[in-house]
């Protein structure tokens, strides 16, 4: 589920107070137990660790921190040939939605990036689909990105979209971030 909208155009994350530009990476989490604290309790929207095991989640973190930003949950769809979204949401600090404000712009863009980079590394040539929170947010993928309303599935949803490879590119080229190869 897609519950934001990319905001801002920005190759690393920029901090809305002052306008720096801060540099990211990215750090897989594998185990559950450090997963527990990101929940809808502690501003989450789900709870993180309670995903299948096939889905992969990853943290955007500021480099050379665990200061994580936002997490994005994937899943490899081999009959589809492309990247599942299953879950993505900003830090609840970078929350406008629920916070009316927010501290680093450019989260959503990345964790997009995150999951088309991931595709192409899958071998799915940047295919990505997910399923946006409502109709608002799906308007935003289809006029601003060329997603594509993709309502199949063995569950069958009105807001699934897919990216096509030359749309994802263009994301995956405007975000920047190191992937760490760290797990924990």
């Amino acid at each position: 589920m897609i519950p934001f909208t990319i905001d801002e155009i920005t190759t690393c994350l920029k901090d809305t107070q002052t306008g720096d530009t801060i540099e990211t990476e990215i750090v897989r989490i594998k185990r559950k137990s450090f997963l527990s604290k990101f929940n809808e309790r502690t501003g989450w929207y789900v709870n993180w660790s309670k995903f299948p095991s096939g889905v992969e989640i990853y943290a955007l973190v500021l480099k050379g921190t665990m200061d994580i930003q936002g997490l994005i949950g994937i899943e490899a769809d081999k009959n589809a040939q492309a990247v599942h979204i299953h879950w993505a949401c900003t830090a609840p600090h970078n929350n406008i939605w629920e916070n009316g404000t927010k501290k680093y712009s450019g989260v959503g863009g990345h964790l997009f990036a995150i999951a088309g980079n991931k595709s192409m590394e899958y071998g799915f040539d940047g295919f990505v689909y997910a399923e946006a929170m409502d109709a608002e947010i799906l308007e935003h993928y289809q006029k601003q990105y060329g997603a594509e309303l993709f309502p199949f599935g063995l569950t069958p949803h009105p807001y699934r979209f897919i990216i096509s490879e030359i749309n994802m590119k263009k994301i995956t080229e405007e975000y920047s971030y190191d992937d760490s190869d760290e797990e924990i």
